[in-house]
């Protein structure tokens, strides 16, 4: 099965980068904005010295979670790491294309299952590694090319697959 493995920079995922031995794909920036209000944007590398805004993702006054501007939508964080009272650990949201994902623990990594159970992208915790002018990659975020329907690869579920693991990683990681 093809897939692509982006190496994920930063504990923080906030403040991070995903990329590849061919360059960087997204990076997460984090600044306050003229109210004091902490803003994570996510650019997208589309080609070499040309990035375009995929998400923007404005956090709560007390640093939980707040709204995300994914394209045209927002949403409120939460609704992009709801808990699945079902099943501990497992965080749900909606795609794009208005079906249910869902991030689900598996051993070490977590899977992301498309509506029909298909692992379509895996969220995998690596030993720190040290890339010069990266950063350390503490795991990484593989697209599986040709699962399910073979749609994870494009926009905008890929950039909301992204979105959506950076928020569980935070998510977890604060135990929101």
């Amino acid at each position: 099965m093809s897939s692509d493995t982006f190496m994920w920079t930063s504990q923080d995922p906030r403040q991070s980068t995903l990329f590849t031995t061919q360059g960087i794909v997204y990076r997460f920036i984090t600044e306050p904005n003229a109210a004091g209000q902490h803003v994570t944007t996510l650019w997208k590398m589309i080609r070499s010295n040309k990035e375009d805004r995929v998400a923007k993702l404005e956090w709560a006054p007390t640093g939980g979670l707040g709204r995300a501007i994914i394209g045209k939508s927002t949403v409120p964080m939460t609704d992009l790491v709801r808990r699945d009272p079902r099943t501990p650990g497992m965080r749900l949201w909606n795609g794009p294309d208005g079906f249910i994902y869902r991030w689900a623990p598996s051993g070490e990594d977590v899977h992301l299952l498309d509506p029909n159970n298909a692992i379509i992208a895996k969220i995998k915790q690596c030993r720190p590694a040290r890339y010069p002018g990266l950063g350390d990659v503490y795991c990484e975020l593989e697209f599986i090319r040709n699962a399910g329907q073979g749609v994870v690869m494009h926009p905008p579920l890929m950039d909301t697959v992204t979105v959506t693991a950076m928020l569980y990683r935070f998510a977890t990681q604060y135990n929101l």
